[in-house]
């Protein structure tokens, strides 16, 4: 095995939940860690996510094989720019990262050259509308899609790509299924897979926040539609705030296209362009299940 040594930067929900994941599957090295909020990092250690806590994060990376970055895309970003003077050849980075074009173009401009280390950027689907390492947990990535963004330019050396090869190893062991995007691509899938979804449910719950308040019987009523419907909506802010930031023009373009066809249901309450609607979304709803992933799309 290459990887032996392990740093996580980041140990809050998802860094936490990547320790968890790897001590219960088997990981027999050494797993560091850092956060800027030392509450935080306590607590991975309390829980074994990690093993050491570092007191900086430059100290942390020092000698480790793999890096992990989790945080919010400009916390990893900086990181990115702080470490990349640090980092040794022979060291692979990745992250996970919600949005991937900005973290790809820094990694071409910071990584995967001569005399530098290389980077992998990834992105786990999973997650919960709770943040923390309090909330970490071994299974989160169990039947979830990990997804890397590989870049097209600069290239790996060999021991690098061995490395690369190793983590990947361990995401398919922690039982999510990989799959190869490109950065474009992927920032405009999840702007309609998770951003939107999200976008749409601060805004039910925050509406209905303003019309019914405490109000007993709305509460009373709401079934588990509502829940479901309204559970993302309770998500902080500054999980979101460098989502919204990385990904506008896609997340936009997204609530734009929803916007006009909320304004074609309302227009059409009582006409059989309603039914046609229902009609379409029971297709999605009944299709097929999804075929295998692609190693590369």
């Amino acid at each position: 095995m290459l990887i032996e040594r392990i740093t996580i930067l980041g140990t809050g929900l998802l860094g936490t939940s990547v320790g968890l994941a790897l001590r219960a599957h088997g990981f027999m090295g050494s797993i560091t860690g850092w956060d800027r909020d030392p509450k935080q990092l306590q607590i991975a250690l309390n829980r074994g996510a990690i093993d050491t806590a570092s007191i900086d994060a430059p100290s942390a990376v020092k000698g480790a094989d793999l890096v992990v970055l989790s945080g919010p895309v400009f916390a990893i970003v900086g990181w990115m720019e702080q470490l990349s003077s640090c980092l040794k050849p022979g060291q692979l980075v990745t992250d996970v990262g919600s949005t991937k074009r900005r973290i790809n173009a820094c990694a071409e401009r910071w990584f995967n050259q001569p005399g530098h280390a290389d980077f992998l950027p990834g992105h786990p689907m999973a997650g919960k509308e709770v943040s923390g390492a309090a909330n970490g947990d071994a299974t989160l990535f169990d039947g979830a899609v990990w997804l890397f963004t590989p870049n097209e330019t600069g290239v790996m050396d060999a021991h690098a790509q061995a490395l690369a090869a190793e983590w990947r190893e361990w995401v398919s062991r922690f039982g999510s299924k990989t799959m190869d995007l490109d950065a474009v691509r992927h920032d405009e899938l999840c702007a309609w897979v998770s951003h939107l979804p999200q976008m749409v449910s601060t805004a039910l719950t925050a509406l209905l926040e303003d019309k019914f308040g405490d109000a007993e019987d709305m509460r009373a009523i709401g079934g588990r539609a509502l829940r479901e419907m309204t559970r993302l909506g309770c998500s902080p802010y500054s999980m979101w705030r460098d989502i919204a930031h990385t990904n506008a023009d896609e997340i936009e373009s997204a609530l734009l296209a929803l916007e006009q066809r909320l304004t074609h249901l309302r227009e059409n309450l009582k006409s059989p362009e309603l039914r046609e609607e229902f009609s379409r979304a029971n297709q999605f709803r009944l299709c097929q299940p999804a075929p295998p992933i692609p190693d590369k799309v």
